[in-house]
């Protein structure tokens, strides 16, 4: 008889949900768009259930590919968004939307916090940052804005839980969180306890009752119900393990597993991070600079986070061309864009179609640079440029901080693109090296589920024999060169010009 486990990444673009053997073999894979919502200008929403018909969509696809015995199947786990929150009443229904790290509406309660509440969360959590799209912001927005929350709502969750709490038929009181998904949080944790700080959930004003209890990655949280089996076509009782936060399997399948080593989760939101052995007070005082727990017990990591790094190249596919839902997009965009020059021919994109944050407020998605020769090639290779760029702004605070960062793991779907790895290699100045697989955090999710049930003994050790390698891009020292230049330009106007710009535009938008 064989081994099978049922692994689904609930992301902001998509779930991707894939069914896999013992030996990491991926035996079959279904993808669905998730659809986002942009209510007013800043604002991002979505369904917390269609994150659930999708994973259904998806197990039924597997099985189907597959042709399995679906008694096979030992386990179930998952990753999902860490930053970000639905509301659930005590019979695990949403009450509010899942509200996601692309959403800025509680930019005001982020400024009320950083002006009045002691920054508690430092020592313990290893973050200085608090910022609109943080859970505990967003948690603060649905207790004083969101209509009938506090009379309907009991737990708060992030989507991979509510997913996997939906398939084992939990009610509010069952509620949990792994702590890799929770240290998405930022605040209101003690990273050493990997637990909740009732210090710092008592100065954010948030009720303790609300908040789930807090879990291992490979904690048994449940079994598959009855109803949920029947519409995916699998026998009850499979047990479901907690999973964790999709940036943290995402680097764990990419072999983040030792200090100094830094990972391109280039999805939806681009996310670099470098492993390392505790919090460092420099690095976590620099502007944009996350501290986080890993999925395993001893890893740590910082990360930085792009907001709409990869969503900008939706945005253009969707929004610009008119090519929504073309799977032969990106890849005949990038074939133009090999023929443009470094630099873009003077064309520079600012990535911030969701906003960047309190250092720069106001700020929003500019191309700057154009003339009747640029075309949507000079446009989508400039858009490219633009993350790495802002990836060399958080590469600086790094290597001033003594660690080299002179070899990149580049993984998730950004990683196809070999004119994008290249680009990036040579802004950034560090070899990237491609997974062989480039499945992201489901791999590490299959090593969770497998755990979970005793299947595997250690998952670090599996992840070492599982990740290996496919290719690899050096810096090609003239574009570095160009590069160099057209940062130190870029920073600049960044730093005065761009702000002003920002400013007067916020003013527009507004009158």
């Amino acid at each position: 008889m064989g081994k099978y486990y049922i692994a689904f990444d609930c992301g902001t673009m998509g779930t991707k949900t894939a069914l896999y053997g013992i030996d990491s073999a991926r035996v079959a894979e279904a993808y669905r768009e998730n659809k986002i919502s942009y209510p007013r200008p800043g604002w991002a929403e979505m369904d917390a259930n269609c994150f659930v018909e999708n994973v259904r969509d998806g197990v039924r696809e597997c099985l189907a590919k597959s042709g399995i015995n679906p008694a096979e199947v030992r386990a179930v786990a998952a990753s999902g968004i860490i930053c970000g929150i639905v509301g659930i009443d005590e019979k695990w229904r949403p009450v509010t939307p899942f509200v996601p790290y692309l959403d800025n509406r509680a930019s005001g309660e982020a400024a009320w916090v950083r002006e009045n509440v002691e920054p508690v969360w430092t020592e313990e959590s290893g973050n200085a940052i608090v910022d609109e799209f943080m859970p505990p912001m967003i948690l603060r927005w649905f207790l004083n804005e969101y209509k009938g929350f506090r009379e309907s709502a009991v737990k708060v969750v992030n989507n991979g839980p509510f997913v996997l709490g939906t398939l084992a038929g939990l009610s509010a009181k069952d509620a949990f969180l792994d702590w890799a998904t929770m240290s998405g949080w930022l605040i209101g944790y003690d990273a050493k306890k990997r637990d909740w700080s009732h210090k710092q959930i008592e100065a954010l004003g948030i009720p303790m009752e609300m908040l789930p209890r807090v879990v291992k990655p490979w904690d048994v949280v449940g079994y598959l119900c009855k109803a949920e089996a029947e519409k995916m076509g699998l026998p009850p009782g499979i047990p479901i393990a907690a999973g964790a936060g999709d940036t943290m399997q995402s680097a764990l399948a990419s072999g983040l597993l030792e200090p100094g080593l830094a990972t391109d989760v280039a999805g939806t939101a681009s996310i670099f991070a470098v492993a390392v052995k505790e919090a460092d007070s420099r690095i976590t005082a620099a502007p944009g600079m996350m501290f986080a727990m890993g999925t395993l017990r001893d890893a740590y990591f910082y990360w930085s986070m792009i907001r709409a790094g990869g969503l900008s190249l939706r945005w253009f596919r969707d929004n610009v061309a008119n090519r929504a839902g073309d799977p032969m997009f990106y890849a005949e965009m990038d074939t133009l864009a090999g023929d443009v020059p470094a630099g873009s021919r003077g064309l520079l994109f600012y990535p911030y179609l969701q906003g960047a944050g309190p250092d720069m407020p106001g700020a929003c998605g500019v191309f700057a640079g154009l003339f009747g020769v640029s075309d949507r090639a000079a446009m989508w290779r400039s858009i490219l440029e633009a993350i790495a760029f802002e990836y060399a702004q958080m590469i600086k605070i790094y290597r001033e901080c003594g660690i080299p960062l002179n070899e990149i793991i580049g993984t998730e779907g950004g990683s196809k693109s070999p004119l994008w790895t290249q680009i990036k290699a040579d802004i950034l100045g560090g070899a990237y090296n491609i997974p062989t697989r480039s499945e992201g955090g489901l791999m590490a999710d299959v090593a969770v589920a497998a755990h979970a049930v005793g299947d595997i003994k250690d998952i670090k050790e599996t992840m070492r024999r599982w990740v290996t390698f496919r290719a690899r891009f050096e810096p090609d020292a003239k574009s570095a060169e160009i590069y160099g230049k057209v940062f130190a330009e870029r920073q600049r106007l960044l730093a005065g010009p761009m702000k002003e710009l920002f400013a007067g535009l916020a003013k527009v938008r507004n009158i």
